[in-house]
């Protein structure tokens, strides 16, 4: 029985309950501050994804597009934490390219044929993060330029990683080994056919490490190799340069923070503008037409495109808009360092399907930013513009908007090189849609084209899609003799540096500012059927006894109007044409430019008319003792082409 004011229990039990009371409150405390940080992790996560979703999610405004854009900038989180150390690691194989930090792969190229060459990834020297990765296929001429230069444009300080896919070797030229030599290699002399190579150095530091596997044989690649060092990070929050306290100076600060490769863009003592103060372009007709730039993920493409379109008289940042094919973070940020609106969007299809589907959220997307707008001008990432490029849509917009025959106008002249094409104020008429920076009217988008576009599974290309005769029904494209865009990229799906050299690098552009087009009531269907008939009967016939590609074939007299016929026999005969296009040394894959079977350059400073019998309607303007139409064969071996009469 218990005493008077006893407790009860003996004291090694009163001390575990109270014990175990401790572990409760413990417990019911712990419990609580787990609630309350998960609670905190939730909302701040939904806080970082609403901050993602609005950095790489271009939200499209649904009325008053063309207020001030200011511009989204990079974040510097990926700076913000060093880590204790760096172990880069790079591969060098036939078949790979990858560099890994810490364990992370960064970037990697595992295609075969794709992506040849000689790889470039510059790592920040604090944080390890790509700020740029470039391939330059030095196994062709003329890349090792391009390699020297990037590589001469990287800020001291940052780590270049340097390894060679597949072969890299072949055209790569004492420059190049020169400036691979100045960031520390010693066996850049060495390197040969089939090498397999790696290097990892500070730009204007250390040499960090270098293997070279040799190739057993001319028909065997070298063992793969795998470079991998430890560095010690570099802390630093941002570039030092004593810029202006500017919001321009800010976007660049940041920019160049972030990504390399951009030469003067990031100089400390005189870097690239920003702002670039375009003149305003006199009785300007398309001042409410916005432009969408087509890109994808090639952003030193897109800087440079920019750059030539923002600084062209009549350009309107706000009325333009950058349209990229997946979540690519570089090419928006490049846009909105021009203070130039990015949107980005998930691709659909593959290939030259994606590429189409592209295409069309474009347009889409463009025509919904502007619902009032009645064209808009579509445009590339990889094009230089000319001087006169809004200039050129200004005089010519009035001629879509009023020609039913029309449905484009294009800055771009398939057959416009530098030895075919000679007047900046004439125009022409073509049956294919050349593209390559175009007017497109809304009426055809929303009411033809956005219709019946190809869907995603169909592997067509959109611009081939556009010249089939379902979809042109009968009507023409505006052309100028002389271009006003000029194709400069060298990689893509469908683009490698031989085709670009070979087909696009001397094409000629306009230089002039102010050119002005002249007889534009002669680009209407009358009046250029009118202008037709006084060519021809004003022409000169060639000797047809002699061959196209002879040199002496065009004579040497300037401002004449020469005759060439050539047999077509139907409205889709082209052989006779594509082996004289090879003679000219002018687009040769498939049949572009003509008018009712007719195709007009210039050829040594004279007007050149290439007419096809009997198909062109022509025939009949010809005088009654013209020479038969010469024929030429498409050769089934390498013989030396030879033209005889039709």
């Amino acid at each position: 029985m218990l005493a008077p004011g006893a407790t009860g229990g003996t004291a090694s039990q009163r001390r575990w309950s109270t014990f175990r009371q401790f572990l409760q409150v413990g417990g019911v405390a712990l419990l609580f501050v787990t609630v309350f940080a998960n609670v905190w992790f939730l909302m701040d996560t939904a806080a970082q994804l609403r901050e993602h979703q609005t950095r790489h999610h271009s939200h499209i405004p649904e009325e008053d597009p063309k207020a001030p854009n200011e511009p989204q900038v990079p974040q510097l989180s990926r700076l913000s934490q060093p880590p204790d150390a760096l172990s880069v690691s790079v591969v060098s194989s036939h078949s790979r390219f990858s560099v890994s930090v810490n364990d992370k792969l960064v970037v990697q190229a595992v295609n075969v044929d794709p992506d040849r060459g000689m790889h470039v990834a510059v790592l920040h020297q604090s944080t390890g993060h790509l700020m740029a990765h470039q391939v330059f296929d030095t196994y062709v001429d003329k890349s090792y330029d391009a390699l020297v230069l990037f590589l001469n444009a990287i800020t001291p300080g940052r780590i270049i990683c340097v390894a060679i896919k597949d072969e890299g070797t072949f055209n790569l030229k004492p420059p190049a080994r020169a400036a691979l030599k100045a960031l520390g290699s010693k066996l850049a002399d060495n390197l040969s056919w089939r090498d397999m190579w790696a290097m990892v150095a500070t730009k204007q530091g250390s040499m960090h490490g270098e293997e070279h596997h040799r190739s057993p044989s001319l028909d065997q690649w070298g063992d793969p190799v795998t470079v991998t060092v430890s560095l010690k990070p570099i802390v630093m929050r941002s570039t030092v340069c004593d810029w202006a306290q500017t919001p321009e100076s800010k976007r660049r600060q940041q920019f160049c923070d972030l990504y390399e490769g951009y030469f003067s863009l990031c100089h400390c003592t005189d870097p690239s503008p920003l702002l670039l103060h375009p003149t305003t372009l006199k009785d300007n007709r398309i001042v409410d037409v916005p432009v969408a730039v087509i890109a994808s993920n090639r952003p030193k493409y897109l800087f440079r495109m920019l750059r030539t379109l923002l600084s062209t008289s009549g350009s309107d940042p706000t009325m333009t808009t950058v349209f990229i094919d997946g979540e690519f973070e570089e090419p928006a940020d490049v846009a909105r360092l021009f203070g130039v609106r990015a949107v980005l969007h998930t691709p659909a299809g593959e290939k030259n399907g994606r590429i189409s589907q592209h295409y069309k959220a474009a347009m889409a997307g463009i025509f919904s930013l502007y619902p009032s707008a009645e064209f808009a001008i579509i445009i590339e990432e990889d094009l230089d513009v000319a001087p006169d490029f809004f200039s050129y849509f200004s005089q010519t917009v009035n001629l879509l908007r009023t020609d039913s025959s029309l449905y484009c106008v294009s800055a771009w002249n398939d057959q416009g090189y530098d030895h075919t094409a000679e007047d900046t104020t004439m125009l022409y008429r073509v049956e294919t849609m050349p593209g390559l920076g175009w007017l497109l009217k809304r009426s055809l988008f929303k009411e033809e084209l956005e219709l019946t576009w190809p869907s995603a599974d169909k592997q067509w290309d959109w611009d081939m899609w556009m010249r089939t005769p379902a979809v042109r029904k009968g009507r023409e494209c505006i052309i100028p003799d002389v271009s006003r865009t000029f194709h400069f990229g060298s990689t893509g799906l469908n683009m490698n540096p031989y085709f670009q050299t070979t087909y696009f690098a001397k094409h000629k552009v306009n230089t002039i500012p102010d050119a002005r087009l002249d007889h534009l009531d002669r680009l209407r269907q009358e009046g250029y059927e009118e202008l037709i008939q006084l060519l021809v009967r004003a022409g000169t016939m060639l000797d047809h006894s002699k061959s196209p590609c002879d040199e002496e074939f065009v004579p040497d007299v300037k401002e004449k109007i020469n005759i060439l016929l050539i047999q077509m026999k139907t409205e889709n005969d082209f052989e006779t044409w594509l082996e004289v296009a090879k003679c000219f040394k002018i687009w040769d894959l498939d049949a572009r430019g003509y008018h009712k079977g007719m195709w007009r350059m210039w050829y040594k400073s004279s007007q050149l008319l290439v007419i096809g019998l009997p198909y062109s309607p022509y025939q009949k303007w010809l005088p009654y003792r013209a020479p038969k139409p010469i024929f030429i064969p498409k050769p089934t071996t390498a013989a030396p082409i030879t033209a005889k009469p039709g």
